[in-house]
């Protein structure tokens, strides 16, 4: 199982970007899925998620600013981040939760400049 992160970079405040995760060897199917980001010197931290009942959730920091969405027929998950803000640069994961276990993206860059 591999997830591939994919999509980010570097944009200016107030750009968007939107973030790609793919699956090899698995499929997102209607599984938990969510994107996690690390800054320099902090803990990971949930960004988005969708849960198993198909219930969307976000970081308050997030809200009304991204978007997590997938297309099971592309087995593709997506983050659409708009509004970028300085504060939002990370490395950006993916994660996919089955019954046989937790599966990590690499991680993708985001780096939002002022």
């Amino acid at each position: 199982v591999q997830l591939q992160a994919s999509g980010g970079g570097l944009v200016q405040a107030g750009g968007s970007l939107r973030l790609s995760c793919t699956a090899s060897g698995t499929t997102f199917g209607l599984n938990a899925v969510g994107w996690y980001r690390q800054a320099p010197g902090k803990q990971r931290e949930l960004v988005a998620r969708i849960s198993s009942d198909r219930t969307a959730n976000y970081a308050d920091a997030v809200k009304g600013r991204f978007t997590i969405s997938r297309d099971i027929r592309k087995n593709t998950l997506y983050l659409q981040m708009s509004s970028l803000k300085p504060e939002d640069t990370a490395i950006y994961y993916c994660k996919l939760v089955k019954y046989t276990g937790e599966y990590w993206g690499q991680g993708t860059q985001v780096t939002v400049s002022s």
